[in-house]
């Protein structure tokens, strides 16, 4: 099939999981991805479970959709190959400190008037222009700085971090979404651009959609935190054989599960009648609906939600997952095939062309395509 993307190409020098993950989603799409890559290899090679050295499961899922050549910086002989890739690209992105790209020779300015279409993206911890720009972060980092941490101190009464790479997860989309939007605008103008992408400010973003919440007003119309999703009830409901989760939102909805649960008097109830009420009396809600809920079985409640157009669905396992049947019928995992690694399940691309998902092709070992890259061979 032909991608979107066919035909661009990306000088990748990001290292970890927020990088790798953005550049992924453009290989994904159909860009040549080159992923540069130090002698000893992007850290994520050695964590994880793995069959091969270098080839360990955190590498495998950020890594797909890209070739690998490997140069090293330290060297002037690299750092003139690694110019001499950018010169031909379209997109060119990093994750290294603004205080080290001058001796890398890889600073916007110098890049840009080699090659004035480039688009230069660099994926920071923060924004260069405030006080925190040029230090370093990690998912970690900048969970507790943007709020996640906090949000579970709300609900939980400990500061925690959310049990995924959220911060990763989630600026390496909004990564790749801007560097599409500048391949958007060069276009356009013929132009290229320079792209800043910092964590900080992007899970700040994030977080404050909801939560910033009465603090959009002045004075404040109330306090920071949606009180929704923040009550120390929502959660996958128990019933009485195990736990599911259920979703009734509108007034309609509420009424009918209440009818159906056999609660006329909560139906009725002006706590519960209308959006706003309902959020006011958010614990309330949730801890009545919690006890009606474990009266019956998961089995009886998905059949009445289904019945009476609440959402509602089971709660599944990681492992569940792998076997879920809507998954596998809208083929959603690939199955690759390598001679020394056997056969690899990945996750697929989750986005459909015309009706066709894009493939999945092995993620690169250690320097494999370096040879046909600096030969300046085509992908």
């Amino acid at each position: 099939m032909t991608l979107p993307l066919k035909g661009i190409r990306v000088i990748d020098l990001t290292t970890v999981a927020m990088g790798p993950l953005a550049s992924q989603w453009l290989g994904d799409f159909g860009a040549d991805v080159i992923k540069i890559e130090a002698p000893g290899g992007d850290s994520t090679r050695g964590t994880g479970p793995s069959i091969e050295p270098g080839m360990a499961a955190m590498f495998l899922s950020a890594n797909r959709n890209k070739r690998s050549v490997v140069l090293d910086l330290m060297r002037e002989e690299d750092r003139g190959a690694l110019a001499e890739l950018i010169d031909g690209a379209d997109v060119f992105m990093h994750n290294v400190r603004p205080q080290k790209l001058a001796k890398l020779g890889i600073e916007p300015a110098r890049l840009m008037k080699r090659n004035p279409q480039l688009i230069y993206a660099g994926l920071h911890g923060f924004g260069e222009a405030g006080p925190y720009g040029g230090r370093p972060a990690y998912d970690d980092i900048i969970q507790g700085l943007s709020g996640c941490a906090d949000l579970m101190r709300r609900q939980t009464g400990e500061p925690l971090y959310f049990p995924t790479i959220t911060a990763d997860k989630t600026t390496g989309l909004i990564a790749a979404m801007a560097i599409l939007a500048a391949l958007t605008g060069r276009a356009a103008s013929g132009r290229g651009s320079i792209v800043e992408v910092p964590m900080f400010e992007c899970m700040a973003g994030y977080n404050l959609v909801e939560h910033l919440y009465g603090r959009h007003f002045a004075p404040p119309q109330g306090d920071t935190g949606y009180p929704r999703v923040l009550s120390r009830h929502r959660r996958p409901y128990r019933t009485r054989d195990g736990h599911i989760c259920m979703m009734p939102y509108t007034d309609t909805q509420w009424r009918a599960f209440f009818e159906a649960a056999g609660a006329p008097d909560a139906a009725a109830d002006p706590r519960f009648a209308t959006i706003s009420m309902r959020t006011t009396h958010i614990d309330a809600l949730y801890a009545l609906a919690a006890e009606l809920l474990e009266g019956q079985d998961s089995a009886y409640w998905l059949e009445a939600c289904e019945r009476i157009g609440v959402p509602a669905s089971p709660v599944l396992s990681l492992d569940e997952l792998i076997d879920d049947p809507h998954l596998n019928a809208v083929g959603f995992f690939a199955t690759l095939h390598d001679p020394v690694l056997g056969s690899i399940r990945m996750p697929g691309v989750p986005i459909l062309f015309d009706g066709e998902r894009p493939p999945v092709h092995m993620p690169p070992r250690l320097g494999e395509h370096s040879r046909e890259i600096l030969k300046g061979e085509p992908g």
